[in-house]
């Protein structure tokens, strides 16, 4: 697989990713630093709609129809160390999602009132800055430690806004996870540079397009396969290593950090960007395994979520079943089907924010989020069980919702690759996904409430509630109803992956 890539300065008058990746830390120390704590919101809410037009910025003077790494960054730093960042389609897309879902977080905190809203505000922006380091890097060791970043910045924001107070059991199975995941990455990564000394004779690299070009044993790419694929895989979450997830959902800040756990899928980008091109050879011969693990995770997480009577934890396990759908677009291995688990993943997680949001709106009036204590509440909160119930449709991929091009994508290339079994056994999955999220809104919106809840007595939904409530039907609906744009995005960008496996399929082929 060949890589090329075009220098920000034959595209751009400024280095634009480094823009992208600077801006919400200057954001951070001015707001640390400012002094009129009144005028934090409005630093919040000019910042991210910045950031957010320089996304749009990037989109627009995006390339799509060549398959070259775009606004190419490169610094030397130490040793084998390298400030390396390029951007191709998909992370043009995974960025633009990152700054509008940052924006949602802010309006969010402000509407839910958090305090102290400068230190929430510098944990929000320095978490999407990390984020976007992450998207942009061409170096695996430092993706590895922009993940360890990200991990202390989401344990920052699970100690001091968590809804169970005194509680931290949440935090200590979060953080067990999380640096397992990170302890497998860092081995994965630290065999790549080694092997790369070894056949380039003692020079240490982590870069992606010089691995790539690095051939590497049937052996060693399965152990570095496995290293890598769960320590991505604890991330996504995929089933069984999503133990991390519920408690989270459950009792972390209501919204936030789920979504930026679960919107910003960067376990999804890291086995794209990483894990599929360096090992090859041990993804054709995995791969198959690897889907058999995430049919089984649809229906446990689904049989799962059946049984919760918290919505939160019920939400955690849709998203978990929901994973497993694009793990078996990412590993048949297909032009089409990676193109619908990215598009999968981007639908994932605008719906997960609308649910997430939904349910902090519901939780902010109620007190609770089980939903034996709930119902009634669409005459009263029409715009919010709006928001619930059409994220709930986009998360099982309905027509008019981005999912719903997306899936077929992947079922397609499903069907010609596994067989019809795995794909009606996905179907039947995403349809169990769709009775069970029905009925939490039922449960929670149409049912009649069974606890005496004081409905009248609630605040009706502030401008702040209704402005992100429209934000989020906006993305969802004019995503999926116009998915042309984000397809063509894409398209050249996984074109190479696709040809790499197609042509490594073919007998007496190499893969090269």
């Amino acid at each position: 697989m060949n890589y090329s890539e075009i220098t920000w300065s034959a595209t751009s008058s400024i280095p634009l990713l480094a823009l992208l990746q600077g801006l919400p830390l200057a954001l951070a120390l001015a707001i640390r630093l400012a002094k009129n704590q009144s005028g934090l919101f409005l630093i919040g809410i000019g910042g991210s709609l910045f950031q957010l037009v320089d996304c749009v910025i990037l989109f627009i003077g995006y390339n799509p129809r060549i398959a070259s790494f775009q606004y190419a960054e490169r610094l030397q730093l130490y040793g084998p160390f390298q400030y390396h960042a390029a951007v191709d389609g998909v992370g043009v897309m995974f960025a633009l999602l990152t700054a509008f879902l940052t924006l949602m977080i802010v309006l969010y905190g402000h509407v839910q009132g958090v305090k102290p809203q400068w230190r929430f505000l510098v944990v929000v922006f320095m978490m999407e800055a990390t984020l976007m380091f992450q998207f942009f890097s061409m170096d695996i060791i430092l993706f590895v430690w922009g993940s360890v970043l990200q991990m202390l910045l989401v344990s920052t924001l699970l100690r001091h806004w968590s809804t169970t107070g005194g509680s931290f059991l949440h935090r200590i199975r979060y953080a067990q996870f999380m640096t397992i995941s990170i302890l497998l990455l860092l081995l994965g990564a630290g065999l790549l540079g080694w092997h790369h000394n070894q056949a380039t004779g003692g020079l240490w690299s982590f870069d992606l397009i010089q691995l790539a070009q690095t051939p590497m044993n049937d052996s060693l790419q399965s152990v570095v396969f496995f290293l890598l694929f769960y320590g991505m895989a604890i991330r996504i979450p995929l089933f069984p290593l999503h133990g991390w997830l519920p408690d989270v959902a459950q009792h972390g800040m209501v919204a936030v950090v789920p979504i930026f756990l679960l919107g910003l899928k960067i376990g999804v980008f890291g086995i794209l960007r990483f894990v599929l091109p360096l090992t090859p050879h041990a993804v054709l011969f995995w791969h198959q395994f690897v889907v058999a693990i995430a049919v089984t995770g649809i229906f446990y997480a689904a049989v799962l979520a059946l049984m919760q009577a918290n919505i939160r934890r019920l939400l955690a396990y849709a998203v978990i079943s929901h994973t497993g759908i694009i793990t078996i677009g990412l590993f048949s291995l297909e032009h089409r089907a990676l193109e619908g688990a990215v598009l999968l993943s981007v639908n994932l997680g605008l719906a997960t924010t609308g649910l997430l949001v939904a349910a902090g709106f519901v939780h902010y009036r109620t007190k609770t989020m089980f939903m034996d204590r709930l119902g009634g509440l669409f005459d009263h909160f029409p715009i919010i069980g709006s928001v619930f119930l059409i994220s709930g449709l986009s998360i099982v991929c309905m027509p008019g919702t981005p999912g719903f091009d997306a899936v077929h994508l992947v079922l397609e290339a499903a069907i010609g690759h596994f067989g019809a079994l795995v794909t009606i056994l996905a179907a039947l999955g995403n349809v169990v996904s769709a009775g069970f999220l029905l009925w939490a809104f039922h449960r929670t919106f149409l049912a009649k409430n069974q606890k005496d809840l004081k409905i009248a007595g609630m605040l009706a939904p502030r401008l702040q509630e209704r402005a992100v409530a429209i934000l989020v039907l906006f993305a969802l609906l004019s995503l999926g109803l116009y998915s042309e744009p984000w397809i063509f995005l894409i398209e050249r960008s996984l074109e190479g992956l696709g040809n790499l496996f197609q042509h490594a399929a073919t007998p007496g082929k190499a893969l090269g």
